[in-house]
């Protein structure tokens, strides 16, 4: 494994597990959002973001979190070896969100002039993580069906489930997921 792409609901942990990923294989990791966010949460050009993308990914070795699915899929899946779903329960996933966004701590996936804040569009975004698993997870992996349907795909829901599957690999380091 040398090519990782880890998919999920906001807040399922998708960067954290990519982290320790990273670690554990020593990896370089690609927050998708960094590459997507300009300051104040303004989109990009959608060329921009996909150019953004190819370079991130164009080394043989990285782990690369984010969904972005019609956007990206075409570019990172076909040189995937593992795609890794974190199926986080929605309401786990709802209430980090709030916390961090309360907190509003520095993220290595936070992208630059972006900060978190409890404003009528973060009461748009809470909408979203509610209704990930009904909606959106369903379209994203049907467009991962089409583009890499042959890749290996590992669903992990909970910490024993990510600890034993950091535990199985090679090992350059302890696991370090928290």
């Amino acid at each position: 494994m040398q090519r990782i792409v880890i998919l999920g609901n906001v807040g399922s942990s998708k960067s954290t597990l990519a982290r320790a990923l990273g670690k554990r294989l020593d990896l370089p990791v690609v927050h998708l959002d960094t590459l997507f966010w300009e300051p104040r949460w303004v989109e990009p050009d959608a060329e921009q973001f996909r150019l953004r993308v190819s370079e991130a990914i164009a080394t043989d070795v990285w782990i690369c979190e984010g969904n972005y699915a019609r956007r990206t899929f075409d570019l990172r899946l076909p040189r995937a070896d593992l795609i890794i779903w974190r199926d986080t329960p929605r309401l786990t996933c709802f209430t980090r969100v709030i916390m961090r966004s309360i907190m509003n701590r520095p993220r290595s996936d936070l992208p630059a002039g972006c900060t978190e804040k409890l404003d009528r569009a973060f009461l748009t975004f809470l909408n979203f993580i509610w209704n990930f698993d009904r909606g959106y997870h369903l379209g994203i992996d049907a467009v991962r069906q089409v583009i890499g349907p042959q890749i290996p795909t590992l669903h992990l829901r909970g910490r024993r489930q990510i600890d034993a599957f950091l535990e199985s690999l090679p090992a350059l380091s302890e696991p370090c997921f928290d």
